[in-house]
C-alpha cells in the first residue's frame, strides 16, 4: 500500500487500484448467477414508476439501461450498479485527495478495493449502488460548503450541489434520511457551521433535495403512503426477537463485511474526528458517519438490521482513515487491517464462484441464485402441456420464486406472486392471475416444502376453482452436489373464472 516517488505517481497508482478493483467486481457480476432480490428489480426495470412499495426508483432505472445495452443477462442486470459503484469509488478517492493529497488517495483506493462490502456489494444490482453514489456526491459538495476560504457564492452553489445529490439519494433508497440527519446533527453541533443557518445555503439544498425527491413523494401520496409505511415498520415497527441477538448479529455482519481491523480503523478515525472540533470537514465527516452507524445498531434494538445497511457510513469513515496520519504504528495497522480485508475478499469471490469452502448451500448467502435455472425448465415444461386453446400462467408463493422463474423462462413471461402468508410487494399493485387468465386457462405453481402436499393452505384454497390440480413433481435447487432448497411444482388445469378470499388475490 505504500508507495515511493512523487506525489504524481501515487494519483496514478490510486486509479489503477480503483480501475483493478472495479474489473474484479465486473468478473463476479458476469458469473454469479442472479440472487432472487436482482430479479425482482429487473422485473421492476420491465415496469417503470416514480416509486415501489420496497423502494424508491433509481435501481430500476439502473437495470433498465443496463439490460437495454446488454440484455437480460446477469451482467446486463447489473452493469448499471457496478458504473455507479466504481463512480462512488472514484468520488470518494477524490475527495480524500482533496483533505490528504496524493498519498491519501492511494490509500483510500486500497481500503476500497479490499474491503469485503464494497467488493461484493457494488458488484450486484441493489439501490446501495446508486444510494453510495449520491452519497458520495453529497458528501464531496458538503466539504465544499462548509469550507470558509471560498466564496459566499462558492458556498451557496456548493450547498445546492449537496441537496441534489441528497435528493438522488433519496430517490436511491429512502435511508438517505440519515444523511440529512447527520448533516442537521453536524450542522448544530459546529459553531462555525451554525453560522450557516443564517445563509440561504442550507435551504437552497433542502429545497433541491425536496424537488428531485417529489416524483416518489407524489407516488407515495397516491398509493397511500404505502412504500413509508412498510419501511417504518421493517425498521422500526414491530419489535421481533432478542435485542441482544440482533446486535451481536448486527456486529458479526459488520466484522465479516468490514473486517474486524479496518472496522476498528473506521472506529478508531471517526472518534478522533468528532474530539477536534477545529476541522469542519473532518468532524462533519465523522458526525455523519457515526450518525448513520448508530441509527442502524439503534434499530437492531427492535429487529434484525441487515449486514449491508450501514454501508454509507463507511464513506466518510473510508475518507478519514485515507487522510488520518498518525505515524509508523497506524500505517502498519491500516496497511494490516487492508490486507485483512483484501483477504476475506478473495475469500468470499472464490467461494461465489466456485464455492471451494465446505458450507451448505442452504446456509451460504452467495449461493442465494443457484438453482433458478433449473427450476425454470421444468416450469417451463409443465408449461408446454396446456390443453389445447389454454394459455398457461406461472406463479410463485413470494416474490423470489415469480422473479426468479420470469428471468429465467426463455420468454420471459408475466408471473404472479399467490399465497396466504406473503409480505406486501411490488407484486400487489400488478395485475393479478385472475385480472389476466381466462376460464379454462392452466396455473403453473411454484411453492415451497413447508407442509405436507396435501395440507399446503394455498392449494387448498385454490382446488375448488380449477378442474384438475396436480403435484407435478418436487425439484431440488443446487449449487454442485448441494442442495440448496426444495419446490413443489404444482399443474392446476381448467380454472373457473372464480377467485378464493382476498388474501389470495396477489
Amino acid at each position: 500500500m505504500q508507495v515511493t516517488g512523487s506525489d504524481h505517481r501515487a494519483r496514478r497508482a490510486a486509479y489503477l487500484v480503483l480501475g483493478v478493483a472495479v474489473l474484479a467486481r465486473i468478473a463476479l457480476g458476469s458469473f454469479v448467477p442472479l440472487a432472487p432480490d436482482e430479479t425482482y428489480y429487473w422485473e421492476w426495470s420491465r415496469r417503470l414508476a416514480a416509486g415501489y412499495v420496497d423502494h424508491p426508483s433509481a435501481i430500476a432505472l439502473l437495470v433498465r439501461l443496463g439490460t437495454l445495452a446488454l440484455g437480460a443477462t446477469p451482467l446486463g442486470v447489473r452493469i448499471g450498479s457496478l458504473v455507479a459503484g466504481g463512480a462512488a469509488s472514484l468520488v470518494i478517492v477524490r475527495v480524500s485527495g482533496s483533505l490528504g493529497g496524493d498519498r491519501a488517495m492511494l490509500r483510500a483506493a486500497w481500503i476500497i478495493a479490499c474491503l469485503p462490502l464494497a467488493q461484493v456489494g457494488l458488484a450486484l444490482a441493489t439501490p446501495d449502488a446508486p444510494l453510495l453514489l449520491f452519497w458520495s456526491l453529497a458528501l464531496a459538495a458538503l466539504l465544499a460548503a462548509v469550507r470558509i476560504d471560498t466564496s459566499r457564492r462558492a458556498r451557496d452553489i456548493a450547498w445546492t450541489l449537496a441537496g441534489v445529490a441528497l435528493g438522488a439519494a433519496m430517490y436511491s433508497k429512502y435511508t438517505a434520511i440519515l444523511l440529512l440527519l447527520g448533516v442537521g446533527v453536524a450542522v448544530v453541533a459546529q459553531p462555525s457551521l451554525r453560522r450557516e443557518l443564517a445563509t440561504r445555503g442550507p435551504y437552497a439544498a433542502l429545497a433541491a433535495a425536496i424537488i428531485v425527491f417529489a416524483p416518489n413523494l407524489i407516488w407515495n401520496a397516491k398509493h397511500g403512503w404505502l412504500s413509508f409505511a412498510i419501511q417504518l415498520e421493517h425498521g422500526l415497527g414491530v419489535h421481533r426477537g432478542f435485542a441482544l441477538a440482533h446486535e451481536a448479529n448486527l456486529l458479526g455482519g459488520q466484522i465479516a463485511l468490514v473486517s474486524p481491523l479496518l472496522l476498528a480503523a473506521f472506529a478508531i478515525v471517526v472518534g478522533r474526528a468528532m474530539l477536534r472540533p477545529d476541522d469542519a470537514a473532518r468532524t462533519t465527516l465523522a458526525i455523519i458517519g457515526a450518525v448513520t452507524w448508530l441509527a442502524f445498531a439503534a434499530s437492531a434494538l427492535r429487529s434484525a438490521v441487515e449486514p449491508n445497511w450501514q454501508a454509507p457510513a463507511y464513506l466518510s469513515a473510508i475518507v478519514l482513515a485515507a487522510t488520518f496520519e498518525s505515524g509508523n504504528r497506524w500505517r502498519k495497522f491500516l496497511r494490516t487491517g487492508v490486507a485483512l480485508g483484501g483477504a476475506i475478499t478473495l475469500i468470499i469471490y472464490a467461494q461465489a464462484l466456485f464455492g471451494i469452502l465446505p458450507l451448505s448451500a442452504s446456509l451460504d448467502p452467495t449461493a442465494a441464485g443457484a438453482g433458478w435455472s433449473t427450476l425454470a425448465a421444468h416450469v417451463d415444461s409443465a408449461r408446454a402441456g396446456a390443453p389445447h386453446g389454454a394459455a398457461a400462467w406461472v406463479a410463485g408463493e413470494r416474490y423470489q420464486e415469480a422473479s426468479e422463474l420470469a428471468f429465467h423462462l426463455a420468454d420471459h413471461p408475466t408471473t404472479f406472486v399467490i399465497d396466504v402468508h406473503a409480505r406486501r410487494t411490488q407484486y400487489d399493485l400488478w395485475p393479478d392471475f385472475p385480472q389476466r387468465a381466462h376460464a379454462g386457462d392452466r396455473l403453473v405453481l411454484v411453492l415451497g416444502m413447508f407442509s405436507a402436499p396435501d395440507d399446503d393452505p394455498v392449494i387448498a384454497a385454490l382446488t375448488p376453482h380449477f378442474d384438475r390440480v396436480t403435484l407435478r413433481e418436487v425439484v431440488a435447487l443446487r449449487r454442485g452436489a448441494s442442495v440448496r432448497t426444495w419446490r413443489r411444482v404444482w399443474v392446476l388445469d381448467g380454472w373457473h373464472d372464480s377467485w378464493p378470499a382476498a388474501q389470495l388475490a396477489r
